[in-house]
């Protein structure tokens, strides 16, 4: 899959919405990547992780681990094609926490999925998640990569889809200036 592929993919489940709205990070936008459009579709959900576990399947992971809540999905079904268990890490405190029996044994070979990345917040979480476990991280696949960077977590890193989309401090936003509404999405806001 390539990324104009995905990118073709996320305008026909209407993945892309445009506006003023209020990122998990606290940044403002003009656009925002609405994963559940695309989650929602279990064939498209399936081909997208398929390609993810393509992508790392030599680096034989034995568990695929997401965050919450769109990582979950993710994670399942990544590790479902490479035949792995999948976990998932939850919010706690000011990190991420494996909860409800999930494990991860030393030196065990983790590859870390995610939905949509905006500044690597909840992927940095769920390393830190992994390194206290002392797992083995082997690499960390994205749906969709909109942080604009090359941001290097010292694994290999591949996002099916790579957008420029613009973020702005909520002090220095031009939507803000011209009065448009701001709008909050995601389970972070609640």
């Amino acid at each position: 899959m390539t990324g104009d592929e995905m990118l073709h993919l996320l305008k026909d489940t209407g993945a892309i919405l445009e506006g003023h709205f209020l990122l998990a990070s606290g940044m403002h936008s003009d656009r925002y990547v609405e994963k559940f459009r695309l989650l929602e579709r279990p064939d498209v959900t399936e081909r997208c992780c398929a390609e993810l576990a393509r992508r790392f399947r030599a680096g034989r992971p034995e568990v695929v681990i997401g965050p919450t809540t769109g990582g979950v999905i993710v994670a399942y079904e990544t590790a479902r094609h490479l035949g792995v268990r999948a976990v998932f890490a939850e919010r706690e405190g000011g990190g991420r926490a494996l909860r409800r029996g999930f494990t991860i044994g030393p030196g065990e070979r983790v590859l870390l999925v995610d939905d949509v990345m905006t500044r690597g917040g909840s992927v940095r979480e769920t390393i830190e998640l992994v390194e206290s476990c002392r797992g083995n991280l082997v690499g960390i696949g994205l749906l969709v990569d909109r942080s604009g960077e090359d941001l290097d977590f010292g694994v290999p890193t591949e996002a099916l889809s790579k957008l420029r989309i613009d973020a702005y401090e909520p002090d220095e936003c031009p939507l803000c200036v011209k009065g448009v509404p701001l709008t909050e999405r995601g389970s972070g806001h609640l």
